[in-house]
């Protein structure tokens, strides 16, 4: 008898289809050169595509790169990519007025939201950093204004021939990093500081022969 069921069992299992293994990308296909970083993903690939190293000066899109940088500290900027929107719900579409007002029961939803990275301290941070990032605002007009300035204004287009060559930190991003430790910001650490200016184009990190280097859009 439990042969026999055994023998009915194992038909059966043998009878189900097996999931289609998923075809694993191998990269963009239309011949252009990117960094090589960015050729995992279709994801990496966008975003290295279309906002990488674009310059901006848009405060609310400031606000948003410098919270995302934030939390991918310790883990993989995909990983922040792909809870991108969550991270945009939960944080009020980065409405930095709205993110320093999140009291304690804001708090205690975002550690259950388990569409963002559920770290105590880099929370508590988000909400720390929206309410100096305001006071920079008050201060230098705009919160572009005060970031930009640790470049005079302008762009620095590196010249990069490969990835090995981009540094994880520059006497730029120790200013910057110093100085908004002095103003009272959390998780903003020189390493930290250089993946925000990358993001937002203070630099241009791209490597050469990228199809992306030097662009502004």
């Amino acid at each position: 008898m439990c042969a026999l069921s055994t023998t009915v069992k194992n038909k059966k299992a043998a009878a189900k289809p097996k999931p289609a293994a998923k075809e694993k990308y191998t990269g963009p296909t239309d011949g252009k050169t990117r960094c090589g970083w960015c050729l995992s993903d279709p994801i990496y690939v966008a975003y290295h595509d279309n906002e990488w190293g674009t310059p901006v000066h848009d405060d609310k899109v400031l606000f948003e790169f410098l919270i995302l940088e934030s939390f991918q500290a310790g883990l993989s900027w995909i990983t922040i990519l792909k809870k991108r929107e969550n991270f945009r719900k939960a944080f009020a579409n980065f409405d930095v007025k709205k993110v320093a007002k999140f009291d304690q029961k804001k708090f205690d939803e975002l550690m259950q939201n388990e569409g963002i990275i559920r770290n105590r301290l880099k929370i508590a941070a988000a909400i720390n950093n929206a309410q100096h990032f305001m006071e920079i605002q008050k201060e230098f007009g705009s919160f572009d204004k005060y970031v930009w300035s640790f470049t005079g204004g302008k762009p620095l287009v590196n010249s990069r021939k490969t990835l090995r060559d981009v540094p994880p930190k520059t006497d730029i991003s120790d200013a910057m990093s110093k100085d908004m430790g002095k103003r009272g910001f959390k998780f903003r650490g020189t390493t930290i500081c250089y993946a925000f200016m990358q993001a937002v184009g203070i630099v241009d990190d791209h490597i050469e022969g990228c199809f992306r280097k030097g662009k502004k859009k």
